[in-house]
């Protein structure tokens, strides 16, 4: 059986993501789908070509019609951010946007996993949610991965350890009121803020102590960082995804920060971000209700307050 993806917007995102699913061999299918067709045309082109020093993959520019027998829609297209600007401050832009591609794309692929890259992304997850009439588990936000992903590189920096012995997650917006629940966080098993007593002697004396606060906000503004930097953020986005379409694929039962519907967990209902979720072949079918601390309960909820103040003032 095949692995077909389809990818809404060939902007850097879109493209990075197609680039990345072929070297990697994630998909057997790459459609590239853009209201600039000349844009995906190229793109699609420039990646097809590097596919004969790569793993077997048909990637080719296409319509929605294309999209059929999908096993996985990915949608990335919208405004991008610019510099200074939040990524809420997209949210009617980008909604409306997604309004227009949600009954298109629907059409010829009804049976696909859809995977909303776009920002705001718990936003427009909601909005997936609520109009597209999909199954519940069949809408995923690619949510907090990438801010998990940019919390365990840093850890990681910072113990000089490998990136696969850190354990630690990042729940909530996929943006300012997002948080670290350090109580989750381990190296090798040992809570984080243990790991450094356990040290030799000689390697405790070169660390300082882990500032929680000093992480977090570096997750917040790395990639206001980056935008600022280099114009846009793509390259551990699109890694990002493609893990979360790698483990959709491999059928086994994966657990991560992926934006969805909350309906009561941690007291929070009807509203879309990021705690623990099972990820599978048929998407999202389960959620795990981390042990939180009161205090980082506290801090879900007044994320999932700020998400909800945004959607009460926008038209689906």
């Amino acid at each position: 059986m095949g692995n077909k993806v389809t990818i809404i917007g060939s902007g850097s995102v879109g493209s990075t993501i197609a680039y990345t699913m072929a070297v990697q061999g994630t998909a057997s299918e790459i459609v590239m789908i853009d209201i600039n067709v000349e844009k995906s045309l190229g793109e699609a082109l420039d990646i097809r070509q590097g596919t004969p020093f790569c793993p077997p993959c048909s990637i080719y520019a296409g319509s929605y019609e294309d999209a059929k027998d999908s096993n996985i829609v990915i949608l990335t297209s919208g405004l991008a951010r610019k510099p200074g600007q939040s990524r809420l401050d997209l949210a009617q832009a980008n909604v409306n946007i997604t309004g227009q591609i949600i009954p298109q794309i629907t059409k010829f692929a009804p049976n696909a996993i859809y995977l909303i890259v776009a920002n705001p992304v718990d936003i427009l997850t909601y909005q997936f949610y609520k109009t597209a009439g999909l199954p519940d588990g069949h809408v995923i936000g690619s949510g907090t991965i990438l801010d998990t992903a940019r919390l365990r590189a840093r850890l990681s920096e910072y113990f000089s350890i490998s990136q696969q012995n850190v354990h630690a997650y990042v729940f909530g917006e996929h943006g300012d009121s997002s948080f670290v629940p350090w109580s989750l966080a381990n190296v090798s098993n040992i809570p984080i803020d243990e790991y450094r007593a356990c040290l030799s002697e000689k390697d405790r004396k070169i660390l300082p102590p882990l500032v929680h606060e000093e992480v977090e906000t570096y997750i917040r503004k790395s990639g206001g960082k980056i935008i600022q930097r280099k114009g846009a953020t793509f390259y551990a986005v699109a890694v990002s995804v493609c893990h979360i379409c790698k483990c959709i694929f491999s059928g086994m039962d994966t657990t991560m920060t992926v934006s969805a519907m909350m309906r009561g967990e941690y007291g929070i209902d009807d509203v879309c971000l990021s705690t623990l979720s099972i990820v599978g072949r048929n998407g999202i079918h389960g959620k795990i209700s981390a042990p939180l601390e009161e205090d980082e309960i506290v801090k879900l909820q007044k994320s999932a307050a700020a998400l909800k103040d945004v959607i009460s003032n926008l038209k689906f």
